[in-house]
C-alpha cells in the first residue's frame, strides 16, 4: 500500500518561511502528478500547487510567486517552499499523488497524506 507522509508544518510569523516535505512509501508505483492542497478551517480543500513527472508546475492564483513546488529525482517526494507567508495561509496542508501501481497488473493510484498544520501569526 502506498502512503504519503508529510512534515514541516508549524507556527511562523507573518512574512516568514516554511518548507513542507512529503515522502511516499510503498512499492511498484509511478506518480504522474504530485500536489499540495490546503484546507482552511470551515472551507473546502483547494489546490495550492502541482508538479508533473515532466516537471511542469501549476500554482493557484493566491500563491502569487511566494511558493515553489519541487520533487525529487525518484519521483517519490514532493516539497513546498513557502515564503512571505500571510495569516490567510493558515490551513492544514495535504500532499496528494496520482499515478499507477502494479498490483497483479497496473491500476490507477490516488493517495492523500494525513495533513500538516501551518499556522501564520500576524
Amino acid at each position: 500500500q502506498v502512503q504519503l507522509t508529510e512534515s514541516g508544518g508549524g507556527l511562523v510569523q507573518a512574512g516568514g518561511s516554511l518548507s513542507l516535505s512529503c515522502v511516499a512509501s510503498g512499492s511498484n508505483f509511478n506518480f504522474n502528478t504530485m500536489s499540495w492542497y490546503r484546507q482552511i478551517l470551515g472551507k473546502g480543500r483547494e489546490l495550492v500547487a502541482s508538479i508533473t513527472s515532466g516537471d511542469e508546475t501549476n500554482y493557484a492564483s493566491f500563491v502569487s510567486g511566494r511558493f515553489a513546488i519541487s520533487r525529487d529525482s525518484l519521483g517519490t517526494g514532493v516539497y513546498l517552499q513557502m515564503n512571505s507567508l500571510k495569516p490567510e495561509d493558515t490551513a492544514v496542508y495535504f500532499c496528494h499523488a496520482e499515478g499507477y501501481q502494479n498490483l497483479r497488473g497496473w491500476g490507477r493510484l490516488n493517495v492523500w497524506g494525513q495533513g500538516t498544520q501551518v499556522t501564520v501569526s500576524s
